[in-house]
């Protein structure tokens, strides 16, 4: 079986077993078990492939994960109990990485396309440009991406879809600009839009309020 078969079964496998429930953005204490952990990431984890059908190739298949409150809330709370971390550790931890969703929409993505080459969003020759939208027609470049080159045994473990046959980044936008928030607080989903020359791709975290 070639790689490219490989990784579009993982990614339709991954979709399949996730479903597109609703999400919010909203604050507050959680109350998670470390064993809650694998239910949150798949509520904030879509998966999207763009594919060229006359010659089944795969142009783009990205999986992404919103590193919401809610879900830095339940990534703690495992984090915590699989690294035996202290009360103190934890409570810190926990403090300081809620703090960054106050500035920053933060997603954990995973990329794979039969062109491998073109697929690194930090080189300038990348075929794909990525955007922060909502349904109010706010549309934001990143702030910030990271490529994460050799994923280590958390990423394979908390973000099980970043296999070895993609590449995996982490991408910062501002939760506001100059000209307001970056997604409207009546905005009917968080998208996040992959566009360039050969297609364009979004994915889509619908909102509750």
């Amino acid at each position: 079986m070639s790689l490219k078969v490989i990784s579009l079964v993982v990614a339709i496998s991954w979709t399949m077993g996730c479903g597109t429930p609703r999400v919010s953005l909203s604050q507050g204490p959680r109350e998670y078990l470390p064993t809650d952990y694998d239910h949150v990431l798949s509520r904030w984890t879509r998966t999207e492939q763009l594919i060229r059908l006359a010659e089944l190739d795969d142009l783009l298949t990205v999986s992404a994960t919103l590193e919401s409150w809610d879900f830095r809330w339940a990534y703690v709370v495992r984090y915590a109990n699989d690294y035996l971390l202290t009360v103190e550790q934890r409570r810190v931890l926990l403090a300081s990485t809620l703090a960054e969703t106050n500035s920053h929409y933060q997603f954990f993505v995973a990329l794979y396309g039969s062109d491998r080459k073109w697929i690194d969003l930090t080189k300038p020759n990348s075929a794909w440009i990525v955007r922060l939208v909502d349904d109010k027609g706010n549309e934001t470049a990143p702030e910030e991406i990271v490529a994460i080159p050799k994923p280590g045994p958390i990423e394979h473990s908390y973000f099980p879809y970043a296999t070895e046959w993609r590449k995996v980044f982490r991408i910062k936008f501002p939760t506001s600009t100059a000209s307001g928030p970056t997604i409207a607080k009546d905005a009917g989903f968080v998208g996040l839009r992959f566009a360039g020359a050969r297609g364009s791709e979004e994915l889509h975290w619908e909102l509750r309020r």
